[in-house]
């Protein structure tokens, strides 16, 4: 009695239970943004916490180095698949206030992967030639080709963030934008693109440490500009300027994952251990051969 596709009483099964623990586990359903119009407040998160995970900082970095194979593995599976005709690539778009990471994952996450198969771009101020075509013009030019992981440090949204706050566009254009991204976005997804957009959620008081030691260490002066300290006055237009392009730009198929930042190592461990669950997700497989390997193999040892 009471037993009806895999429930008890109403109640999943354990089989059912154990597929959603699971499902509800996996850091891409911890730091999802949710779909539609939910207002994104960052305030409300921590940007010292570490979601799914509490083993601590050395514990954290030894994961790191521990996905490393398999997401070389999984890189060269999408890579190989591209050779036989499939499409699908994935693009890490990384945004963020100043010193939130983004050229620091660039570094750990990317050189996990063989460079061959991933394409990185970093995306300043418009050039004069880029400022006069569309402003994703220049992100097209940049996606990832069949089997590659492009990654973005700072992207297309840049043309609502830097322009909502600089006042470099129109109100009336900004907003045009968002449906333009959405668009955009939606487009790849049709197209084999697994968008996996990152925010980088530091604290108003990290950002100051961070800023305080590249002036301490001459070595890091180059990574200084006046700049920073006046898009630091602006950190409150900046942080709803996100929060606006968070809440109008995440999208079942384009969603925005918010990713704790204050903490480097858990930020590199959560940026690898998305990518690797939507790769896994992905599950490319190597071609099988268009070519009879026994007969080749017979012909290579006659040849000895």
């Amino acid at each position: 009695m009471g037993e009806k596709d895999g429930t008890r009483g109403g109640r999943p099964d354990g089989h059912e239970r154990h597929e959603k623990d699971k499902e509800s586990a996996r850091l891409s359903t911890l730091l999802r943004l949710p779909d539609g119009d939910d207002v994104v407040d960052l305030a409300s998160y921590d940007a010292r916490d570490t979601p799914a995970w509490q083993d601590g900082r050395t514990a954290g970095l030894a994961a790191i180095a521990d996905m490393r194979e398999d997401l070389a593995d999984l890189q060269e599976r999408l890579w190989a698949a591209s050779t036989a005709g499939d499409r699908r690539r994935v693009l890490l778009i990384l945004q963020g206030m100043d010193t939130s990471g983004k050229g620091g994952t660039v570094k750990h996450v990317a050189g996990m992967f063989d460079p061959a198969g991933c394409r990185v771009r970093a995306f300043k101020a418009p050039t004069h030639e880029e400022s006069k075509h569309s402003f994703l013009w220049r992100i097209r030019r940049a996606l990832p080709e069949a089997g590659e992981i492009g990654i973005f440090d700072r992207s297309h949204y840049e043309d609502v963030l830097v322009a909502r706050v600089r006042e470099l566009a129109p109100h009336k254009e900004i907003t045009r934008r968002y449906r333009e991204i959405n668009r955009f976005e939606e487009s790849l997804a049709d197209d084999g693109v697994t968008v996996l957009k990152c925010f980088l959620h530091i604290s108003y008081d990290q950002q100051r440490r961070r800023l305080l030691r590249r002036l301490d260490n001459p070595a890091k002066h180059w990574k200084f500009s006046a700049g920073d300290i006046e898009d630091r006055a602006l950190w409150p237009e900046y942080r709803k300027a996100y929060e606006i392009a968070l809440e109008r730009c995440s999208t079942p198929r384009a969603p925005w994952f918010v990713v704790p930042a204050d903490r480097k190592w858990y930020r590199n461990w959560a940026i690898g251990t998305l990518l690797l669950e939507h790769l896994e997700a992905l599950d490319p497989r190597y071609p099988k051969a268009d070519f009879d390997v026994t007969e080749y193999r017979k012909l290579l040892l006659k040849s000895v």
